[in-house]
């Protein structure tokens, strides 16, 4: 398995790992992923990986013998490991992985909407597409076999109740919750927007505010100048891991990012959106973005647009709890819950039918 959507991949692993399979997870040295799969105890290996997409020509040389490097790892990892099946979600460092197990079945996850260079190369010699939505298709060459299973959830996400997760914030049932936040590094952009926000804000409503551990120091300090009263439904963290699906379950409305979990997320918990595509990944991100927007269950802002329209925004769609709710049903709408299971069950057919070729050989 190699993941450039790595929770994806990761709501997929801890289905197959209630089946007797041998599991391995490639990823690149230094990876964020690195430190996540060490704590479900994953059999784990590294190689060396760089993009090529958007980088200069001074980078460009270096980046092109890493990949070669890596490619010549992979291949002594898939000779040593000899897999059955090659899954992967996509990034930079799939495509040696991918070319080292050549001769193995693959199956590849394509998270948002439009599937990225790194993906659009893995797709040419993929055995099986699956996708998010069907709105994927249109990217991808008609002869292929595509599936559109959902975004596969994590158990951590899904475990929470909207009461669950009202008390373990020590929300208030009584108040609407709004959630922010910027992706896994935070987003300086929101963060910036919202604090002048804030005061009126928490007059009619909670919020759970996710500002990203870069920007932790700005938002403490920004939280000593809140007055007492309105300080009890202000809840900020820098980051969260575990707690990521009570913050969404106990939300009446978010804003955040278009990135590719918010068409699994977004959906499971019926949670409308102002979503805010990250202009340097403004292609994949709004074409996320206008899917859920044209789906009913959410409005995009770009990011300049943050300092003159949150406030109003927000403020419009908290006093209007009607147009909440067919947000809501919107999005309740697009939901795949079963995501996770129905790719394992893809990976595990795709396995047997290897089996079974295998032993008919033999025979």
């Amino acid at each position: 398995m190699t993941g450039g959507g790595i929770y994806p991949a990761l709501a997929v692993l801890q289905t197959l790992r209630k089946d007797p399979l041998d599991i391995l997870w490639v990823g690149s040295e230094g990876g964020m992923e690195n430190e996540l799969i060490s704590r479900l105890d994953i059999p784990f290996k590294t190689i060396s990986a760089a993009g090529l997409h958007g980088v200069g020509l001074a980078r460009l040389p270096g980046n092109l013998r890493q990949l070669w490097r890596g490619y010549r790892q992979a291949r002594h990892i898939i000779a040593d490991f000899q897999p059955d099946i090659f899954f992967s979600t996509g990034g930079y460092l799939s495509v040696p992985v991918a070319l080292a197990a050549k001769n193995t079945p693959q199956i590849v996850f394509i998270p948002d909407i439009e599937p990225g260079l790194a993906l659009k190369v893995l797709i040419r010699s993929a055995d099986q597409v699956l996708t998010s939505t069907t709105e994927s298709e249109r990217f991808i060459p008609s002869h292929k076999n595509v599936i559109a299973s959902g975004y596969p959830l994590r158990e951590e996400v899904t475990r929470w109740t909207r009461e669950a997760a009202q008390k373990e914030f020590n929300l208030s049932a009584d108040l609407p919750v709004l959630l922010v936040f910027g992706g896994s590094q935070g987003a300086r952009s929101i963060n910036q927007a919202l604090f002048p926000c804030l005061p009126a804000l928490l007059q009619k409503a909670q919020v759970v505010h996710i500002s990203g551990t870069d920007h932790w120091e700005e938002t403490s300090a920004f939280v000593q100048g809140l007055d007492n009263s309105l300080g009890e439904r202000y809840h900020p963290f820098p980051y969260l891991h575990e707690n990521m699906g009570a913050a969404l379950a106990a939300a009446d409305l978010v804003v955040c990012r278009a990135g590719a979990s918010t068409l699994g997320e977004l959906p499971y918990f019926s949670l409308p959106a102002i979503l805010v595509p990250y202009p340097y990944a403004w292609r994949y991100q709004k074409t996320n973005a206008e899917h859920l927007v044209k789906a009913g269950g959410a409005l995009i802002m770009r990011d300049e647009e943050l300092p003159g329209m949150l406030r109003e925004t927000i403020s419009k769609l908290l006093a209007h709890p009607d147009q909440l709710e067919k947000m809501k049903a919107a999005m309740r709408a697009q939901a795949t819950p079963d995501a996770a299971q129905t790719v394992a069950n893809i990976i595990r057919n795709l396995y047997e039918t290897k089996q079974q070729k295998g032993a008919q050989i033999h025979d």
